[in-house]
């Protein structure tokens, strides 16, 4: 699956700058943010989304903006707001190559699994601007996706190869945990990215080796039913595209 993602602005928050109430984006975004937009075109529990690479097509531009933000415990009783400093990347665009893959953890989900009928969904979605509003890292940052073939048009950076700060990478859910040491917990994961010919090959999360990992805390997969009657997409689940609610 290949599409374009753009907009004006992007923010993929370096959790470093975020202590003192001020954001500072990542050059590039990260792993977490594209699968977000891929959740946004089109997703089911019975899948998960694999990112295979990005490629970088506008030079990395950066602006900033005063942001007035609500204080919930005012220090005077002159004002209740503060003012902080967010840098956003501007003018942003981004090819993005795509699969899925069946979500073993879900085997109540078997039925479901018509590889057909997602990628035909996903494909119209995509077409369609996607099923949720699309952003890049934070709400206010909206943006648009079309379809594209990954290694059409220019880039800035197609004979630019560059080493990345390590950052934050992903997060792996319960039930998207491959390995066995991640089941049951929420894991955040940390990379060193790299891109060459303004290409960025991202690695899947479970391949994060484990001094790079940290379990944030216990977790449970969301239980589901396992009868269709619990299910309320019962039309997806019972054929093709006849039955797909768009």
């Amino acid at each position: 699956m290949e599409f374009c993602v753009h907009g004006k602005y992007a923010l993929f928050s370096d959790v470093l700058t975020r202590v003192g109430g001020e954001k500072f984006s990542y050059p590039v975004p990260t792993y977490e943010a594209l699968k977000g937009v891929l959740h946004s075109i089109y997703w089911k529990p019975t899948f998960t989304w694999i990112v295979d690479s990005v490629r970088i097509m506008n030079k990395i531009k950066t602006v900033r903006k005063g942001m007035r933000l609500k204080m919930y415990q005012p220090k005077s009783q002159v004002t209740d707001s503060d003012l902080a400093y967010y840098s956003y990347l501007e003018d942003v665009c981004y090819h993005v190559r795509a699969h899925f893959e069946w979500n073993l953890n879900r085997p109540e989900l078997e039925m479901d699994r018509n590889e057909h009928k997602h990628h035909n969904i996903a494909r119209r979605m995509i077409e369609r601007g996607g099923r949720r509003d699309i952003f890049l890292g934070t709400r206010e940052c909206q943006a648009y996706v079309e379809p594209c073939a990954f290694d059409e048009g220019k880039g800035d950076y197609d004979d630019v190869d560059m080493a990345l700060a390590f950052m934050y990478y992903a997060m792996i859910y319960p039930d998207e945990a491959e390995r066995e040491e991640d089941k049951g917990f929420l894991t955040a994961c940390f990379h060193q990215p790299e891109m060459k010919k303004g290409v960025i090959e991202l690695i899947r999360p479970s391949d994060i080796p484990p001094e790079h990992k940290r379990h944030i805390k216990k977790m449970e997969m969301k239980a589901f039913g396992t009868e269709l009657e619990n299910f309320s997409g019962l039309g997806e689940f019972t054929g093709g595209d006849a039955c797909e609610l768009d």
